[in-house]
């Protein structure tokens, strides 16, 4: 069997401050930008990974949830609690600078962790943790 990532899915409450982030800030390219019964779903990725995709998405959209589930997204997703993705970067500290600039919300500045990976981490405009690794 062989399986790769096509997409994962990330909430957003603002299409356009989260397209600005993941397209303007992070370099990432537009795949999709669909609208539907007044939202929006974008997809953009990696320039160069044309097979991996993030698609962002509203949230509390799936059928079946209830009212306290929705409440529950909306809340996790202000504390910044409800998503996260790891992207990995060369060049770190040029990647931590370029998001600070943006005045990109600071989690974490690039830090070695006790376990191996030396690190940083930001909150994106809907408040999803994003979390960055250095790769040599």
């Amino acid at each position: 069997m062989h399986l790769t990532i096509h997409s994962t899915f990330l909430p957003h409450n603002d299409p356009d401050a989260s397209l600005a982030f993941y397209r303007d800030t992070l370099g990432f390219e537009v795949r999709n930008d669909v609208g539907y019964n007044g939202m929006r779903w974008i997809t953009v990725g990696p320039v160069g990974q044309p097979g991996t995709s993030i698609v962002l998405c509203p949230p509390g959209v799936t059928p079946g949830l209830t009212d306290g589930e929705r409440r529950a997204i909306a809340e996790m997703m202000a504390k910044g609690t409800y998503a996260m993705i790891i992207l990995a970067s060369a060049d770190l500290d040029g990647t931590f600078e370029r998001l600070l600039a943006s005045g990109a919300e600071v989690i974490q500045e690039p830090t070695r962790q006790p376990y191996g990976v030396r690190d940083c981490a930001f909150r994106d405009p809907a408040g999803n943790h994003v979390r960055i690794n250095e790769v040599r």
